[in-house]
């Protein structure tokens, strides 16, 4: 150990050079590490006690390789070596960027948060005897909410004994999705029975926007 000399006439030990500070000349570049993604996958050298794997990927040739095979042919290309299937014999590996994969991640998570917080949601209710006039009224209304871009939750409310008419609610809601074919789908169908609720979820379709129910002269 080398020895630098110190204030007092004295010497104390030269301290050794940080692993990052060594000559890097002949070693590839900085493999990721999964601090952040932990409990997501594992990733180059944290992936243990596999003597083979399952790889695939971009330009390789996929097959069944020794994890030492594995790693260095995504040493080669500069890439991570990722277990994307843990459960599979063997495991299934992938040669990857991996920051750039949890940076897409990350960015699909944030725009599927960010619509799902713009998306509004109206409700409108029938009753299982619901007379023409207010079917019309709330259709209406339902076309309006899909043409400005809300989901409509529309529902049949059963009141005590009603819920023996459950086969007039089911036809009712058919007929509502059939009227807003033009301006939404149902996200399912069909509808989900909850307690004393018939609930039909319709989700606006692309291009209904502002759309005109006067027919084309």
């Amino acid at each position: 150990m080398a020895f630098t000399p110190h204030g007092n006439g004295g010497y104390r030990p030269k301290p050794s050079p940080a692993p990052n500070q060594q000559n890097n000349k002949g070693q590839q570049r900085p493999a990721a590490t999964n601090n952040n993604n932990k409990d997501q996958h594992r990733i180059n050298e944290a992936i243990r006690g596999v003597k083979e794997v399952r790889l695939v990927g971009d330009n390789v040739e996929m097959g069944i390789y020794t994890i030492q095979e594995a790693m260095s042919i995504a040493e080669e290309q500069e890439l991570d070596l990722v277990e994307i299937s843990p459960t599979a014999v063997p495991p299934v590996c992938k040669v990857m960027d991996y920051q750039k994969f949890c940076y897409q991640q990350k960015k699909k998570a944030k725009e599927a948060k960010a619509n799902s917080a713009k998306m509004v949601v109206k409700e409108i209710r029938f009753g299982p005897q619901t007379d023409d006039h207010d079917y019309e009224f709330k259709l209406r209304h339902a076309k309006e909410f899909l043409q400005e871009g809300s989901k409509v939750k529309a529902y049949v409310f059963f009141k005590g004994r009603q819920i023996v008419f459950k086969d007039q609610g089911l036809t009712l809601l058919a007929r509502f999705a059939n009227d807003l074919e033009n301006y939404g789908k149902p996200d399912s169908f069909p509808p989900v029975l909850e307690g004393k609720r018939m609930i039909l979820m319709m989700s606006p379709k692309s291009g209904s926007s502002k759309k005109s129910d006067k027919p084309a002269e």
